[in-house]
């Protein structure tokens, strides 16, 4: 059996990569287990979604903690401490990491021991589709690595999109976008090493009056301390010479991250911004451009 983990932000598509990929297989008639883990479902917040391949029926249930493979679809996770995508990975794992990087730039910088495959999947989607959407080339990757065949997956992204996008053409676009990628990745040989699990003594939990067994929380909030600005892929940046000083950006900014500056322009605090870009779309001067990030924050 195959275990795979997908490491996105939400919004990106983690979960619908998954699905993707986990179509693909049961198409070429495996069994498999396609899901996704959210935390406080927030765009731009790290998202897990996990799949299982198998030749034999799954008996398997919960969460992926020690996958052959794992899919980065936003290199930023790497330096994330609570996300950890590269945790757990078995020896002689796989890990494909959506990057403009070279895998030795990648395993000298991560130390990872492990396949690493890299492969620029949002340029190809921002090229073939103007948008940065990872769900298909992530999950089309993902099953030329695993091995599923062409068909499969073209008839897979078909079912999977077909009740996500409205129109003919964007399901056309997506199924290119996942044949392109398809064509442009390398299928791996993935043999890794178990290793026995040890056994864990077994833990009676009493049943205790709520006064006594409910946990009392006097610590400070630390919401301040997570500095959300990492879940960008596309930053804000002002064109003053265009910029009217209407405060639209201001007004709409969901995360009050744009003030004032002593000039009257906007400034924004790009430690918390999460890349939303709402403040693009809403500028009437069009003097705000998305900027993909060029490092990883």
């Amino acid at each position: 059996m195959l275990s795979l983990r997908f490491h996105g932000r939400g919004g990106q598509g983690a979960k619908v990569a998954s699905r993707i990929l986990g179509t693909a297989a049961f198409l070429e008639g495996f069994y498999v287990q396609d899901f996704p883990l959210y935390g406080a479902e927030r765009r731009g917040a790290p998202i897990t979604a996990f799949a299982h391949i198998s030749e034999d029926p799954i008996m398997e249930r919960g969460v992926i903690s020690d996958p052959d493979m794992v899919v980065v679809m936003d290199e930023t996770l790497l330096q994330d401490t609570r996300a950890k995508p590269l945790s757990g990975l078995r020896k002689n794992g796989v890990i494909l990491i959506n990057t403009s990087r070279t895998p030795e730039e990648v395993t000298a910088d991560h130390g990872v021991e492990a396949q690493v495959v890299t492969l620029d999947m949002t340029k190809m989607s921002l090229t073939m589709l103007g948008e940065p959407i990872l769900s298909t080339p992530a999950g089309a990757a993902a099953a030329r690595i695993v091995g599923i065949g062409e068909e499969s997956l073209k008839e897979a992204v078909e079912n999977v999109l077909a009740g996500i996008l409205s129109e003919g053409e964007e399901l056309d676009e997506n199924v290119k976008l996942a044949l392109s990628v398809f064509l442009a990745v390398t299928p791996l040989d993935i043999t890794t090493v178990e290793a026995l699990p040890e056994a864990s003594p077994v833990i009676i939990v009493p049943f205790e009056p709520a006064h006594i067994s409910s946990p009392t929380i006097n610590a400070l909030g630390n919401s301040p301390l997570r500095k959300t600005g990492n879940w960008r892929v596309f930053r804000p940046v002002w064109n003053r010479e265009v910029c009217t000083k209407c405060m639209a950006c201001l007004a709409r900014c969901p995360d009050g991250c744009i003030s004032l500056d002593e000039e009257g322009f906007p400034c924004v605090d790009y430690e918390n911004c999460k890349g939303c870009l709402i403040c693009v779309r809403v500028c009437p001067a069009e003097g705000i451009e998305r900027v993909r990030e060029a490092q990883v924050l």
